[in-house]
């Protein structure tokens, strides 16, 4: 088996012959991390195919609806412009659950000139990572993702409720670290591992998180780009795992009511390429300052970065207080009870973690986003706020309440613009708005429970 972190098309080839691939699945992350694209029959797929899609394909939001007018034509031409799409060649993985022999390639997005299209997600992060790059700086993050197995449900009215396990019943209690909670399920994890080692996904540790049916799963630390890229495959691979299960995955941020949200914490620290050493520590063992910097970024631009952390309307319902989840952007040491947690750690393995994103998030876009945040700190040496060393929900709430304040935060914070991309944030933050906008002429339960008759 040859590695796969330096492929040329040509090796690309060479591997799809020895797979015997008939067929490929071209996939481009959307704003929202989903999997937009072409299949394409084997013999299709070749260097100067030229396959193209619409540019605003990787700009719509998630219920596929466009801006009809505003700045978001600014950025997204009216006529309907192609991106052409290139291979990365890195990328390619068979497809476990195809009937025939089919790879799954991710591509990048760039215009007719050959440079990368700057609102596509996959860009963005590529650029971040760039940023890094030539500071002579190599990042390196470890996302910890969970999700929910919920029971099949079709009717988006229902609640959502715990599928039934091996026992022939549905967890009723809280069940975190219980290995025989896991096991209830062995059959599906049996299929995510097996799709996951063909796929050779860098995935670790699998557990029980704290909610009814909540799981969480670990990535060993890697570069970001194709940690995002493991991340997005993983979930496509979990949630067609569970519908063979006659359930649903789902990585939505708060699925269930009464339950814990779902998160993707992301380790994060910095590497001297020249050097090999963690910048996060000093020869003698002690904290950089480039470590404090870092949380000081974090601590400065998180608020303004939350609609990429918590990008729908559903995801600040996760943000409260005292269920494992943060409320403000303090940082303290092995506490979780913060937004940004110093784990216990070796000088070489100092690491923060961003406690705030939500599972729910394109992970394309959190890591930039979390990255970006840590670079500015760096940059404009941001002095940190003073170690939470007590319980942080006993503090006040410093993170945007909803999504629609969030997006102006976003829209207001021009520093994170210029690492970003004004042209993302542009497209990112005009569909969202029309996300909001939809979201706000639905009428809930609640509001017909307890507004109806007595108001």
């Amino acid at each position: 088996m040859m590695a796969r972190e330096n492929f040329t098309f040509s090796e690309l080839e060479q591997w799809l012959d020895e797979h015997r691939v008939t067929e490929i699945e071209c996939l481009v992350p959307d704003l929202t991390g989903v999997a937009r694209g072409k299949i394409l029959p084997r013999e299709k797929f070749t260097e100067d195919r030229g396959m193209r899609l619409p540019e605003a394909v990787v700009a719509m939001g998630v219920t596929g609806e466009f801006p009809e007018e505003g700045p978001y034509y600014d950025v997204i031409t009216p006529t309907d412009r192609d991106m052409h799409l290139r291979p990365d060649p890195t990328t390619v993985r068979i497809v476990p659950w195809a009937t025939d022999p089919t790879a799954q390639v991710i591509h990048d997005c760039y215009d007719r000139d050959g440079t990368l299209v700057p609102f596509a997600p996959r860009s963005v992060l590529r650029h971040v990572c760039d940023l890094f790059d030539a500071q002579g700086w190599a990042p390196v993050v470890a996302p910890e993702l969970e999700f929910y197995l919920v029971a099949r449900n079709t009717d988006p009215d229902v609640p959502l409720k715990p599928p039934v396990g091996r026992s022939g019943r549905s967890e009723t209690s809280r069940q975190a670290y219980s290995i025989d909670a896991v096991n209830e399920f062995d059959p599906l994890f049996e299929d995510v591992y097996e799709y996951c080692e063909k796929m050779e996904l860098n995935v670790d540790t699998l557990i029980h998180e704290v909610g009814a049916g909540q799981m969480e799963i670990n990535f060993f630390h890697d570069h970001p780009l194709g940690l995002a890229d493991e991340v997005f495959l993983f979930k496509r691979t979990v949630r067609e795992a569970a519908l063979r299960h006659n359930m649903f995955a789902t990585f939505m941020a708060k699925p269930i009511a009464g339950e814990p949200g779902s998160a993707m914490h992301i380790h994060q620290s910095v590497v001297s390429k020249a050097t090999g050493r963690n910048i996060f520590s000093n020869e003698d063992g002690t904290p950089s300052p480039e470590f404090f910097w870092y949380i000081g970024g974090l601590q400065k631009y998180t608020p303004a970065a939350m609609a990429l952390f918590a990008p729908y309307v559903n995801s600040y319902r996760r943000l409260v207080r005292g269920v494992a989840a943060p409320i403000n952007t303090q940082w303290g040491t092995d506490n979780r009870t913060v937004g940004i947690r110093s784990p216990l750690a070796t000088p070489a393995a100092r690491r923060l973690e961003n406690r705030v994103i939500g599972a729910d998030a394109n992970p394309y876009v959190a890591l930039a986003a979390t990255l970006a945040c840590g670079y500015l700190g760096i940059q404009n040496r941001i002095e940190p706020s003073a170690e939470c060393k007590g319980d942080a929900y006993l503090g006040d709430f410093s993170l945007p309440r909803s999504l629609g304040e969030a997006l102006t935060l976003l829209r207001e914070e021009s520093d994170l613009a210029d690492v970003l991309g004004k042209s993302f944030i542009t497209v990112y933050t005009e569909v969202k708005e029309i996300e909001y906008a939809e979201f706000m002429k639905v009428i809930s339960p609640w509001e017909r429970e307890h507004l109806l008759l007595h108001v």
